[in-house]
């Protein structure tokens, strides 16, 4: 009994000076990562997110779209997504700086939409692309109204802002565009 001061001391530092090192070094590493500049003298990147599309990433959230969609371009020999045209550069910290919660993703079901923003064309195709029938069934047509599920409601019309705003088309310090 006269050795377990230093037991419990032991196990308490044993334990508490590697975690004490995980966030310390994490701290190090990205606390001071924020926006910078693209290429010299050009925009803050990544870009700040507009405010519907703010809203959006709330309707993203809670309609779950998170479990089957990633949001991340990962690098050439962790899989073919540049290669695919997913993106121009794999994802690094500083393209998720300005998000709350980081939408990564677990699994990727569907398609990834870090880049997605830059694939789509018009608002037309965010609508189509919402609206896809998944295992037989039109997943999100609660979304919108109309006999053909035409009229987009204000939640359909702020995850299409959301999804717009996913770009990594940009040079970034740590990787550049290929």
């Amino acid at each position: 009994m006269k050795n377990f001061r230093y037991l419990v001391l032991g196990a308490l530092a044993a334990t508490a000076l590697p975690f004490l090192g995980l966030v310390v070094g994490a701290q190090a590493q990205l606390g001071p990562l924020g926006r910078a500049p693209a290429e010299e003298g050009g925009p803050l990147m990544p870009p700040l997110e507009p405010g519907q599309a703010v809203q959006g990433r709330e309707v993203y959230l809670s309609l779950g779209c998170v479990s089957c969609h990633t949001q991340q371009v990962r690098p050439a020999g962790q899989g073919r997504d540049i290669a695919g045209g997913l993106g121009a550069r794999p994802s690094v910290a500083r393209d998720y700086v300005l998000q709350p919660v980081v939408l990564l993703g677990d699994r990727r079901r569907g398609p990834d939409l870090a880049n997605y923003g830059a694939r789509i064309k018009d608002d037309d195709g965010v609508h189509r692309a919402i609206l896809h029938r998944v295992e037989g069934r039109d997943q999100f047509a609660f979304l919108y109204s109309g006999a053909k599920h035409e009229v987009p409601s204000d939640r359909a019309i702020a995850l299409a802002a959301y999804l717009r705003s996913l770009r990594q088309d940009y040079p970034s310090p740590e990787a550049p565009l290929k």
